[in-house]
C-alpha cells in the first residue's frame, strides 16, 4: 500500500496524499520547527506525516458490475487520495487523522462512453459521482460530505489525457480534459504553440478542472481566466452528451459552454474542449517598483490597468506580503511587472509602465529589470517573488504540521470599492483570529489580476491555531472574511471556485431567479442527483 498518489503526472516521482504537490519537496521536521518558531503559540514538535495505512478503511459500500471493474479500484490509497482536494482545512484534517468520508471506489475512464457507463450505472443504485482532475482544489469541490448517497465514486479523469488534434491556422486544439498543465504544453510545444495558462497549480491540475471551476491564470490582464480560451466543450451528463459547435463567435442564444463553465462536475462531466492557442512568446521583460504607501501602489495599478499596455504580470504586494516573499524588507509595498511577446521586443511597454507607477510615487529597482518575464528568475525582487510564489504552498503545510492556520482567500470588487474593502477584510481577519485563538494574527495582502474596472485582492492570513480545533479556528476566521466581502458586495471567489467552502457566500450572491434556473437544469441533466451532490446546488 502506498502513501503516495501520482495519477498520470510523473510516475517516478510521487505526490504527497495529504498535502500539497510532490511528496519528496515537503518541509523535514526541521523546518517545519523552524518556521513554528517564527510564529509564537505553535505546537512544540511538528505533527506526524500522516501514513495511510493509520486510517480506519472498511469495506466499500457497493461494488461494480463485471462490465466496469476494469476501471475502478477500492485500494485504500487511492481512495484516500482522493478523499479530498489540497486547502488548509483538508491538510490538517489528514494531519489530524480526520479526513472526513473516503469514497468508496475511484474509477479512471478512458473515453467517453466510460464516462457514460459510469454514471449510467451510479444513477441507478444511488451512488455519488464526484468528478476529479488533479485534487488541487482548496474550496471543498472534490469530497463528498454528508450520508444522503449509499456510497460514492471519485470520478478520475486523468486517463482521458491527450492533445488530440492542432489547427495551427486557426491557432486552436482539441483535447482531453484530463491531461495535467504540463502534458497539455508539452503537446502544444513542438507547433510552436501555447494556452498560456499558467495556474499556482500548473503541474497539479487539469484542463477539465480549469474548465469546470473557471479557473484564473498566471496573467494580470487580457486573457486569463480559462473562459477567454474556450470555442467549444464536450461533457457527458446522465441525459446524454452536449457537444458545442466550434466557432470563433457567435451571437444564437444563451451560450451552451456558459452553462457548463463554473458548473464543478454538478451537471456534467467535461471529457473534451477546444481551446484558442497562443503563439510562444520570444521577448520578454520584468521590473519591481516599491512604494512607501500600498494606496500609492493600488493608483498606480489602475493606471497601468487602464492603460493598453497589457502587462503579463501586474502583481501588487502590500509590505507584509513583500516580506514574506522576500521582494522587499523594509516595509515597501512592491509592484512586480512583467512583460511578454510573441512578435517583437516589450522594454518600451515596461518603460511606460514603470513611468505611470513613478507618476504614483513609485521607486523602481533598476537593478530588477531583465529578461525574466512574469516572475523572472534572478536573485532580485521579482525572482524572489516567484520563488516564494512556487514554494508557499509547501511553507503552508509545514505550518500546519506546527497546529498553525495559514491559508488564503481571494476576491474582486471594483475600484471604488477596493481600498475600504482591503482595510475591512484585513481588520475583520485579524479580529476574528484573535478571538479564536488568543494571539495576534498577520493578514496579508496582493493584487493577483488587474482590469479597467477593478482588481483582484488575495489574502494570506497566519495564526496560531488552538491544538486540535485548528479546523473550526479556520473557519470562524473564514466566515468573518466572508461577511465582509458580502457587505461590500464584492465576490465569494474570483478564481478558486464555489465548492462546498463558498456555497453560503454563493448562495447569497446569486440572484434568485437565475439559482432557479440552475436547479431546474440540474434536476434535467441530473435526474438521480449524483453529480456532486452539494456543490452549486441542491443540499
Amino acid at each position: 500500500m502506498s502513501d503516495t498518489h501520482s495519477p498520470g503526472l510523473h510516475p517516478s516521482r510521487p505526490r504527497s496524499w495529504w498535502g500539497w504537490g510532490w511528496a519528496d519537496d515537503h518541509p523535514d521536521d526541521a523546518e517545519c520547527a523552524a518556521l513554528g518558531a517564527l510564529l509564537p503559540g505553535t505546537l512544540a514538535k511538528p505533527l506526524p506525516v500522516p501514513r495511510v495505512a493509520d486510517l480506519r478503511i472498511g469495506p466499500p459500500a457497493v461494488r461494480p458490475p463485471a462490465s466496469l471493474a476494469r476501471l475502478v479500484t477500492e485500494d485504500p490509497a487511492e481512495r484516500a487520495a482522493h478523499a479530498m482536494g489540497k486547502a488548509y482545512r483538508d491538510v490538517i484534517r489528514a494531519l489530524r487523522g480526520r479526513p472526513g468520508r473516503l469514497p468508496d471506489l475511484v474509477a479512471r475512464p478512458a473515453r467517453d462512453q466510460d464516462v457514460a457507463d459510469l454514471l449510467d450505472w451510479a444513477g441507478g443504485r444511488g451512488v455519488a459521482v464526484v468528478p476529479y482532475g488533479g485534487g488541487s482544489s482548496v474550496t471543498g469541490g472534490v469530497e463528498y460530505r454528508g450520508d444522503a448517497h449509499r456510497a460514492v465514486l471519485s470520478l478520475d479523469l486523468t486517463g482521458l489525457d491527450r492533445v488530440l488534434e492542432v489547427d495551427t491556422a486557426g491557432r486552436a486544439a482539441r483535447i482531453q480534459a484530463g491531461i495535467l498543465g504540463p502534458a497539455l504544453e508539452a503537446g502544444l510545444r513542438p507547433h510552436g504553440l501555447t494556452l498560456r495558462h499558467f495556474p499556482q497549480s500548473f503541474a497539479f491540475s487539469t484542463l477539465g478542472g480549469w474548465l469546470a471551476t473557471r479557473a484564473g491564470g498566471h496573467y494580470a490582464t487580457g486573457r486569463t481566466r480559462i473562459d477567454d480560451f474556450v470555442q467549444s466543450l464536450r461533457v457527458v451528463t446522465p441525459a446524454g452528451t452536449a457537444e458545442s459547435w466550434r466557432l470563433p463567435a457567435s451571437g444564437a442564444g444563451p451560450s451552451p459552454d456558459r452553462l457548463f463553465l463554473g458548473s464543478e462536475g454538478a451537471l456534467g462531466v467535461i471529457t473534451e474542449a477546444w481551446m484558442r492557442l497562443a503563439e510562444r512568446p520570444r521577448h520578454r521583460a520584468s521590473a519591481a517598483v516599491s512604494f512607501r504607501r500600498f494606496a500609492d501602489g493600488l493608483e498606480a495599478v489602475r493606471a497601468v490597468a487602464q492603460s493598453d499596455l497589457a502587462p503579463a504580470n501586474c502583481r501588487l504586494l502590500d509590505a507584509g506580503e513583500a516580506a514574506l516573499s522576500g521582494a522587499a524588507r523594509d516595509g515597501a509595498a512592491v509592484l512586480v511587472l512583467g512583460f511578454e511577446s510573441a512578435t517583437g521586443p516589450v522594454e518600451a511597454r515596461l518603460a511606460a509602465a514603470v513611468e505611470l507607477a513613478r507618476e504614483h510615487h513609485g521607486v523602481p529597482a533598476e537593478d530588477s529589470r531583465g529578461p525574466g518575464g512574469p516572475g523572472g528568475d534572478g536573485p532580485d525582487a521579482v525572482g524572489a517573488w516567484r520563488s516564494a510564489f512556487l514554494r508557499m504552498p509547501y511553507l503552508r503545510d509545514g505550518l500546519a504540521r506546527m497546529g498553525a492556520v495559514v491559508e488564503t482567500f481571494e476576491t474582486a470588487a471594483t475600484w471604488d470599492r477596493l481600498p475600504g474593502l482591503v482595510e475591512d477584510v484585513r481588520a475583520a481577519t485579524a479580529a476574528a483570529a484573535r478571538e479564536a485563538t488568543g494571539h495576534p494574527a498577520t493578514v496579508n495582502c496582493r493584487l493577483t489580476h488587474v482590469y479597467p474596472d477593478g482588481a483582484a485582492p488575495y489574502f494570506t492570513v497566519l495564526a496560531a491555531g488552538r491544538p486540535g480545533e485548528e479546523v473550526a479556528v479556520w473557519d470562524h476566521i473564514k466566515s468573518a472574511a466572508t461577511e465582509t466581502l458580502h457587505r461590500h458586495r464584492a465576490t465569494v471567489t474570483h478564481h478558486h471556485a464555489v465548492g462546498r467552502d463558498h456555497r453560503p457566500g454563493y448562495d447569497r450572491q446569486r440572484p434568485e431567479p437565475f439559482a432557479l434556473a440552475l436547479r431546474a437544469a440540474k434536476d434535467a441533466l441530473d435526474p438521480h442527483g449524483i453529480l456532486n451532490p452539494g456543490v452549486l446546488v441542491g443540499p
